[in-house]
């Protein structure tokens, strides 16, 4: 198996930060996801939910769904998913019903977070799989980002 370092993990976030721009460009949450499997992007995706005029259309969501058919199947165990943003409940439980291995996300959320901020969804003993979850990754750029992209949205509300 294929160990990633810290350098790996920030090689990949700065992928998902592109995606989460890209997102910005088009109106959307900047958020963007990829997933990772020995080494390989095996599917990535950011936020599409204007787009798709679909509330489920969170990043995390779209690139588990991508790699499911890349890897045809629903069980992405021996994987990573990067994600600028914490995920919420949704995703967070997305995460476990995948049996995704390791949860790798940038800027923490006090609004929607369930992986630490408001839950703990993807270590609960209760469920039956856990994940490794790494915190913090370039979370000042995918923090910034975000600020940023709504600072510019109540500008234009104003």
């Amino acid at each position: 198996m294929m160990v990633l370092t810290g350098a790996d993990d920030e090689f990949y976030m700065q992928r998902a930060l592109e995606l989460a721009r890209a997102a910005a460009a088009r109106g959307e949450v900047p958020v963007g996801a990829l997933v990772v499997r020995g080494g390989a992007i095996i599917a990535e995706s950011a936020n599409r939910r204007e787009e798709a005029k679909d509330p489920t259309a969170h990043a995390e969501l779209l690139a588990i769904q991508a790699a499911a058919r890349e890897l045809g199947g629903w069980r992405l165990t021996g994987t990573t998913l990067y994600v600028t943003l914490e995920p919420c409940a949704m995703c967070a439980g997305a995460l476990v019903l995948a049996r995704v291995e390791r949860l790798v996300y940038g800027a923490d959320d006090p609004k929607a977070g369930a992986v630490r901020s408001l839950y703990r969804l993807v270590e609960d003993e209760r469920l039956n799989h856990r994940l490794e979850v790494v915190r913090g990754v370039l979370a000042a750029e995918c923090g910034e980002l975000l600020r940023e992209f709504f600072r510019r949205r109540r500008r234009r509300e104003d």
